[in-house]
């Protein structure tokens, strides 16, 4: 990779950090900062003021019968696409929060019991990625594991203390990445994982 002009460094690496203060606590928490970072040509930036979500890390899984060749996604509401006006019942694959302190492949594991109703052991790591960097903190570790459709041994459905309410759709691969053609598939981890997954011709 190349980027910016010869002689320049090409990762700038100087961050100070001038204040920083967390002005709500929640679910998602939220924190001001005051910063200077290096710029390309080599001088400190003016003290810039940042809004930062701090959410923490997150598991995505994508559940493929490769026998059939279809995956597993759930559908259920999500209030913030309904303010903007949009489709609320959202496509997606498996996922969920998980806590600093909790291994993310058990933390998936148990995403995948609880929303979709299968045991699942192997875990093949598709790739790691920041949601929405430019405001949040939120990374999320996206993974694959196989599943034979028709097998479930938990009910599945969501935690429903947790406000969860999820519904499972068995969706050809092929149609699926159709959707994402479409728009129909608007949740970007769910496009990240069915872009990056491994199966088919």
């Amino acid at each position: 990779m190349t980027c910016g002009s010869a002689g320049r460094a090409a990762h700038p690496q100087r961050v100070e950090v001038l204040e920083s203060a967390r002005v709500y606590e929640g679910f998602i928490s939220l924190d001001r900062a005051l910063v200077c970072y290096e710029r390309f040509d080599g001088t400190m930036s003016a003290p810039a003021s940042r809004l930062v979500a701090e959410r923490g890390d997150a598991v995505g899984v994508l559940l493929y019968d490769a026998e059939r060749d279809e995956v597993v996604l759930v559908e259920q509401f999500r209030y913030p696409a309904y303010s903007r006006g949009e489709q609320a019942w959202l496509l997606e694959i498996v996922a969920g929060t998980c806590p600093l302190d909790q291994d993310p492949l058990e933390v998936a594991r148990r995403e995948v019991r609880e929303e979709a109703g299968y045991e699942v052991q192997a875990l093949e790591h598709l790739g790691s990625c920041f949601l929405s960097p430019g405001g949040s903190t939120e990374r999320v570790h996206i993974y694959q594991t196989g599943v034979a459709v028709d097998v479930r041994t938990w009910a599945g459905g969501g935690v429903p203390g947790e406000g969860e309410d999820t519904r499972l759709c068995i969706v050809p691969r092929e149609e699926a990445l159709g959707l994402v053609r479409r728009g129909a598939i608007a949740d970007a981890k769910t496009i990240i994982a069915l872009l990056a997954m491994h199966g088919g011709s």
